[in-house]
This record gives C-alpha cells, sequence and structure tokens, in this order.
C-alpha cells in the first residue's frame, strides 16, 4: 500500500460539514467522489482519515487527509496518462491531486493545495500535535463587506477586546471542556487549549486563533460564543472559567455561527516521529 497526504482547502458554506452524508454534499463526500470517477475499475476507493472534521458551514485552508492506494490503483495512477504527451510528467500523487481538483473542485469551492507521498507511519488524525483555527468577527466598530460575509460573522454589538484576552487566556491548559461541547457517546472532551488569543487587524475585523492538541464537537465556536459574551459585558471575566469548571452549560452565551470559523493549520512531528506521536495520541483517547 502507497499512502497519500493531500492538503486540502474549501469554502464550507455550501458543503453539509466534512463526512458523508446520504443525498448531501459534504467534503468527504465530493472527494470519495472523485476518486472513485479517477481509479474507474481499481474500486472500492481508499477510506479517507481527516485530521479535522468540519462542521456545516465550516471551512478550511490547512485540512490535511491521508488515504492508502493498493499496488494496483498506484499503478494505474503511474501509467494513465503515458499516453498524453501534451501534459507534464506530474508525479503519480501530484497528478491524483490535480485529477480531485478537476472533479470535486469544479465548483471552485474545494481544492487539493498539495498530494505527497508519506511514509505509512504518517496518520493525518492521529499524529498530528496541534490544530489551529481564525474566527473573525466583525463588530459595530468594524467594517461590514458583503463579500466577507461567508467568513466572518456580523455581531450586533461593539466588545471590549481586553476582557475577551483576560477571558481567553484564563482558560488555558489540559481540561474536560464537556461545558464548551457537544458532547457525543463514548468521545472524551478532555482536550489541552494551547493558545486562545483576539486581535484587532488594521481593516477592524476581530480575529480570534485557537489552537489544542484536538477539539471536541462545537468547541471552538462555543469558545468565540463564550468570550463574546464576555467582550459585550453579558458575562464576567471569571464566568468562563466557572462555566468550564461546572462541566454543563445553561444558556449563559450563544454558539458563535460556523461561519466565521476557518482551520487554518494541522501541524506535524517530523517524520521519525510519526508513528509515536500517533500511538500517544491514541493511548491518551482510550485512557480517557
Amino acid at each position: 500500500m502507497t499512502r497519500i497526504r493531500l492538503d486540502v482547502s474549501y469554502d464550507g458554506t455550501a458543503f453539509n460539514g466534512w463526512s458523508t452524508q446520504p443525498g448531501l454534499r459534504t467534503v468527504e463526500g465530493e472527494l470519495t467522489r472523485a476518486l472513485e470517477i479517477t481509479l474507474q475499475r481499481y474500486l472500492p476507493a481508499p477510506r479517507l482519515i481527516v485530521a479535522g472534521r468540519t462542521d456545516t458551514g465550516v471551512h478550511a485552508i490547512g485540512q490535511v487527509v491521508h488515504l492508502d492506494l493498493t499496488p494496483e490503483q498506484f499503478a494505474f495512477l503511474s501509467v494513465a496518462h503515458r499516453n498524453r504527451t501534451k501534459y507534464p510528467p506530474y508525479p503519480p500523487a501530484m497528478r491524483l491531486g490535480r485529477r480531485i481538483n478537476g472533479l470535486a473542485g469544479a465548483e471552485g469551492d474545494l481544492h487539493v493545495t498539495d498530494a505527497t507521498i508519506v511514509p505509512r507511519t504518517f496518520d493525518a488524525r492521529y499524529s498530528a500535535l496541534w490544530r489551529e483555527y481564525e474566527y473573525r468577527v466583525s463588530d459595530l466598530s468594524g467594517p461590514r463587506h458583503p463579500i466577507r460575509r461567508l467568513d466572518t460573522l456580523w455581531f450586533d454589538a461593539t466588545v471590549d477586546v481586553d476582557r475577551m484576552n483576560a477571558a481567553a487566556l484564563s482558560l488555558l491548559g489540559l481540561e474536560d471542556w464537556a461545558a464548551y461541547c457537544q458532547q457525543r457517546d463514548g468521545a472524551t472532551t478532555i482536550r489541552t487549549l494551547e493558545a486562545f488569543h483576539w486581535r484587532r487587524d488594521p481593516d477592524g475585523i476581530l480575529v480570534a486563533r485557537v489552537r489544542a492538541d484536538a477539539f471536541c464537537h462545537s468547541m471552538v465556536r462555543s469558545l468565540v460564543g463564550a468570550t463574546l459574551a464576555v467582550g459585550e459585558g453579558r458575562l464576567e471575566v471569571d464566568d468562563v472559567v466557572r462555566i468550564r469548571d461546572s462541566r454543563a452549560r445553561k444558556g449563559q452565551f450563544k454558539v458563535a455561527a460556523a461561519n466565521g470559523l476557518t482551520l487554518m493549520h494541522v501541524a506535524y512531528p517530523d517524520e521519525a516521529e510519526f508513528a509515536s506521536r500517533a500511538a500517544l495520541t491514541r493511548s491518551k483517547r482510550e485512557a480517557m
């Protein structure tokens, strides 16, 4: 088997999240459809393993996926365009990425930015060191550019960024985030929040940078919603920790809308540490 890493970006507006759902357009569904067409008779298409399963409406610039090709599938990619002399002799992995872009990327809202062969020890999900998201907000003191309405939350209040950052800083660390997650059966809510900071860019847009080893469902949007509530004065700075430690949310804040959220980057260790990092992550999840 040959393992391929795909780096993928997408505008999540028209996608019903990452995971395949019958009758709905999803990122995984579009990639799988493109693989099925590309590999023709060499089916089934490979299973996709993703770094972060984004929700409906969430965007990505730095999503990472891996898949395994059988020897027959890899050989097919290696010879599929042998007679098409007008095309450069792209390596098989790059050829796969270009083919996916011609199929899944036809709408213009999904694009494979890179495709490479990686060691079998690489795991897009479990080898990751951390994931980083950004959330964009235009409050009443910021601009309302319609061209950015699909990736920026329009927030009908003016917020205090210093209060928001005080709240964000107080939340850092290894904790149980049940109060900030939409819980799923059997899934742990213990995560390490490594960075959380708000800034106001020169154009007036507020941007939150949020980084953790992993995120549970709706965690980033909940953190954003809670700190926005602090910024407009509906919550006190120390309320965010009190809510977290209660392990239960009772309507104190509104979860921020999906459209402002973008997965920016997934970090991995050096190649020699892929396997050990994956094993460590799995052991942590099982222990929790």
